[in-house]
């Protein structure tokens, strides 16, 4: 049984667990950004396949006490690296701290790159360069208070790079952020949804993934266990044409979207039909504040704009009314779910949230507003 920790976004760490737990993970532990847990190699590589919400999983290879930083050379030094890849693979190593006292985490970084190579050197004369683009390998450093943990990385670039995205609008949401929000709307395929405010369509994306039951990791995309030695191919095939083999062919799904802006619309249009998911969508261009909903019920998702300069906070001010209205007028019976950072929004639409859920967007606080629309007034 190896030990591993998966990195997710703030918020949505139950959510992350309910993922491990069915690729049979054992010992799941909840923490604020991430989920320990235990597992064979299967579990880890079903993990990074079939998780919507993990950033990464991370491996744990070596942890230890320190009380400077010469104790986490000797603890990355005194790690067998050799024996999971070779000094031909290019490296990176990262690290994060929580009440650290030691006082540079970039001194801290560049030490256990030297313990690495220095033991590659050591163990067959060799050492692995550095690529802080696109490594073979990534080693990451956690590091408390008192103790440091090591971990090789086995998903390679983040799991939300799913290998579909090509266009991109102005701050898109990131892929497992939007997966969680739809799943913390209750939203269930078959039940008519529409993001208003598509951008560049990750919520569409994710939906008719979710609706077809695509693997996101299925989309052709390389992860980090695959480079190391202990890499085992007959399993990892079999996991991934298992997936493969439970996918349904794209058709219409009850899934909208639409923006306001037709680059935006042209852009989830290029994601969807790069992603083979055209078939399931409905796109249109059109302006909330005027749009019809495309159901008698369902449920509307959408990530707002919300301003950081004084004069786009102005701006929404004046807009936030109006979609309140907008959404009292024309999705009576639908459920709307709103993630911002504004919390002024509740307030300036005049609707009272029946849930809010706090979750970050990357380093940004913000909260998922949920507003049940019925016929006539919302108002308490």
């Amino acid at each position: 049984m190896e030990h591993f920790f998966a990195t997710c976004p703030r918020g949505l760490e139950t959510l992350l667990a309910e993922d491990l737990a069915a690729a049979n993970a054992q010992d799941i532990r909840n923490v604020p950004g991430g989920v320990h847990f235990a597992g064979d190699w299967v579990c880890c590589y079903a993990a990074n396949l079939h998780s919507r919400i993990a950033t990464r999983i991370l491996w744990r290879v070596a942890e230890g006490p320190y009380a400077r930083e010469d104790d986490i050379y000797r603890l990355a030094y005194d790690t067998p690296w050799s024996r999971w890849f070779g000094a031909a693979q290019t490296l990176r190593v990262d690290v994060t701290a929580i009440k650290s006292p030691l006082k540079s985490l970039e001194f801290i970084t560049l030490r256990i790159k030297d313990a690495v190579c220095d033991r590659f050197r050591a163990d067959s004369g060799q050492r692995p360069s550095v690529d802080t683009r696109t490594p073979d390998v990534r080693v990451q450093a956690f590091i408390t208070a008192e103790r440091c943990t090591l971990y090789i990385d086995t998903s390679g670039a983040p799991l939300y790079q799913r290998g579909l995205r090509q266009k991109t609008v102005e701050a898109p949401l990131k892929e497992n952020l939007a997966a969680g929000i739809l799943r913390l709307t209750g939203w269930q395929p078959g039940t008519p949804l529409l993001d208003p405010m598509c951008g560049s369509g990750t919520f569409l994306v994710e939906a008719a993934q979710m609706a077809l039951g695509i693997a996101p990791g299925s989309g052709g995309r390389s992860f980090g266990f695959q480079r190391l030695k202990n890499f085992r191919l007959e399993t990892w095939k079999n996991l991934l044409d298992a997936a493969q083999d439970a996918e349904k062919p794209a058709k219409p799904m009850q899934i909208y979207g639409s923006d306001i802006s037709p680059v935006s619309v042209r852009a989830a249009l290029a994601n969807l039909d790069r992603a083979g998911l055209l078939p399931a969508v409905s796109l249109s261009s059109g302006d909330i504040r005027e749009i019809a909903a495309p159901a008698a019920s369902g449920v509307l998702v959408a990530n707002p704009p919300y301003g950081e300069r004084l004069s786009e906070q102005e701006e929404l001010a004046a807009f936030y009314p109006e979609l309140g209205s907008a959404l009292k007028r024309n999705f009576a019976g639908w459920t709307c779910h709103l993630l911002t950072a504004d919390l002024r929004l509740p307030k300036l639409m005049r609707l009272t949230p029946s849930k809010k859920t706090p979750l970050f967007n990357g380093a940004i606080e913000c909260r998922l507003f949920e507003f049940r629309m019925v016929a006539g007034s919302n108002r308490k």
